[in-house]
């Protein structure tokens, strides 16, 4: 049987390097091909080279209509403009998508569920699966501790992350606000600033660090009178996430249409 073929957009940048590793050594899978936007400045270099691998014979291209023609599954861990540009370009090519993007408005995930009639998608906040464990039990403890225990999400990450919260502190909360049974963008509090008023009961509140090459820290902390609960994952290496990825590219691999999660990728 031949190799599952998987391309890379944003191949040149942390997360894509990591997963063009992560794909070459894998049984199974090969790279397709990778994608960076026009002018970056590894446009032309043999991917092989990008990612430290034996040289492939496949460039860094700014146009990725072609990998996405001849890949299985397209992973992308990029921006959200970047992402939605190609969810529409996976539709047109009948390309499966996994998308590790965070930092998306209520508008993009409408566009990316609109996307999944078409195509067969998994998206995350996070792929690890100790992030994902962390969630199942998240909501467990949240639907098993009433609104005397206020919900706090803790998240540190590198100097270099430009959205806040993060994909996985809002998987998190939203793990939290499900187990309670109640709409969590009617709860969630973002970081406090100024006199901010005493704590509204049953609020999920978000605080996020930055600094350092921190590749993911994060804290659910279940706080009432007198005792506290606190459920932790710590990342030291980004490669768990890319490790997650290429797990969720196999196992969407010839998936019928529809939006899914790793939740369902790993039986949770």
């Amino acid at each position: 049987m031949s190799d599952l073929q998987f391309g890379v957009v944003g191949c040149a940048g942390r997360m894509g390097i990591n997963l063009l590793r992560q794909i070459a050594a894998t049984d199974g899978c090969a790279i397709a091909g990778g994608s960076e936007r026009p002018g970056h400045g590894d446009l032309g270099r043999d991917l092989g080279e990008l990612a430290g691998l034996e040289h492939l014979g496949l460039a860094v291209e700014d146009d990725p209509r072609a990998m996405f023609e001849r890949s299985s599954v397209v992973l992308d861990f990029t921006a959200p403009a970047a992402t939605l540009a190609h969810a529409a370009l996976a539709i047109e090519t009948k390309t499966n998508l996994v998308i590790g993007t965070t930092g998306m408005t209520a508008d993009d995930d409408a566009v990316i569920a609109r996307a999944a009639e078409q195509i067969a998608i998994m998206r995350e906040g996070n792929m690890s699966l100790g992030v994902n464990v962390l969630a199942l039990l998240t909501k467990q403890m949240a639907a098993m501790l009433d609104d005397d225990f206020d919900i706090e999400v803790v998240e540190m990450h590198h100097r270099y992350k430009v959205d806040a919260p993060s994909g996985t502190a809002l998987l998190l909360g939203r793990a939290a606000a499900s187990g309670r049974g109640v709409d969590h963008d009617a709860v969630a509090i973002g970081g406090r600033d100024g006199i901010t008023g005493e704590r509204r009961r049953g609020d999920i509140g978000y605080a996020s660090l930055r600094g350092g090459n921190v590749a993911g820290e994060h804290t659910v902390v279940f706080a009432a009178d007198d005792e506290r609960l606190e459920l932790t994952h710590k990342a030291t290496d980004r490669a768990i996430f890319a490790r997650g990825g290429v797990r969720a590219a196999r196992w969407l691999a010839g998936k019928e249409n529809g939006l899914y999660g790793m939740a369902d990728v790993l039986g949770l």
